[in-house]
């Protein structure tokens, strides 16, 4: 394979970062950044511009001048996006959730499997530092507290779905990849108080294998935080997204000893996009591929159904 020709669908804030992130890795990921798409013609020419590549006003101009593209349109346009491309014969990384379906979900995964192509869902907190840097003294878990905090008002912040969908569907993914065993029960609340849909929510999950998980999400809250506490046999992880940083406090015969780990502190959403390049360049299976993404939507839908009541 030449160099990989990858392309960025959605041009917003988001958008703007993965196009920023394509033009930084074109000289040591063997890809080049092949062009940027928005429906708003300024602004898909001034990022183009920006980053020296093409721009595009419809999505459907852009097969046969890219192998793989990110897809950052709202959640209500993944699917129908992502099926034009994958059918296309274009390898995706779509922004999460994946989409606003399981069916959908379902069958982008299948369209790719039968197609043999990457499709790969932007958690982007699985390459977070911190979380990476916490693998080894993972045992088990029994009980995981996680807080993700802010504000709706941010830039960039997804406004089509609530909090659920926007939020906690990132710790929702993480807690899945952490206890690994299926959902045996859900409670949960959900408040709407700035928006159409739920702005603060608090779940509880309970796993087969009796572990436990409590979430809290609010896009209403002055103060940022992204929390994330793992409770095992013997050992406490305390765990910050946002400042990069986790302790290890661990069991001994003289009481709790506190552990700093460690941390290589690297852009998240690089290390993600470099990862995304690798799987289409090797055939690598992502570590959030669709049926990741697909078990992250799963949850956080029956999370959706307990707080509405059906």
């Amino acid at each position: 394979m030449g160099k990989l020709r990858v392309g960025v669908v959605g041009a917003g804030h988001l958008g703007a970062f993965h196009a920023k992130m394509y033009s930084s890795l074109e000289k040591s990921s063997g890809m080049v950044f092949a062009g940027v798409c928005d429906k708003k013609k300024t602004r898909a020419r001034d990022i183009a511009n920006k980053y020296t590549t093409r721009f595009f006003h419809d999505y459907r101009k852009m097969v046969g001048e890219v192998d793989a593209v990110s897809i950052v349109v709202p959640t209500s346009l993944h699917y129908q996006v992502a099926k034009f491309f994958l059918e296309s014969g274009v390898h995706v990384l779509i922004e999460k959730p994946i989409t606003k379906t399981l069916e959908e979900a379902d069958e982008l995964i299948e369209i790719a499997r039968k197609r043999d192509l990457v499709i790969q869902v932007g958690h982007i907190e699985r390459f977070n530092s911190a979380v990476l840097a916490i693998e080894p003294y993972l045992d088990k878990p029994k009980f995981v507290e996680c807080q993700r905090l802010g504000s709706i008002k941010k830039k960039g912040r997804i406004k089509d779905v609530g909090v659920v969908l926007d939020l906690m569907i990132h710790d929702i993914d993480i807690i899945l990849s952490l206890i690994q065993s299926k959902v045996k029960y859900i409670e949960a609340f959900g408040q709407s108080t700035v928006s159409d849909h739920e702005d603060v929510a608090n779940v509880r999950l309970t796993f087969q294998n009796n572990a436990i998980a409590d979430i809290t999400a609010s896009r209403v809250t002055k103060e940022e935080v992204r929390k994330l506490r793992i409770f095992q046999e013997h050992s406490y992880i305390l765990l910050d997204y946002m400042h990069h940083d986790a302790v290890l406090y661990k069991t001994t015969a003289f009481g709790l000893e506190k552990i700093k780990i460690r941390i290589r502190r690297r852009d998240a959403l690089k290390v993600e996009l470099k990862s995304f390049i690798n799987c289409v360049k090797n055939g690598k299976k992502p570590i959030v591929s669709g049926v990741e993404g697909r078990q992250a939507l799963k949850v956080a839908l029956d999370i959706l159904a307990r707080i509405h009541g059906s």
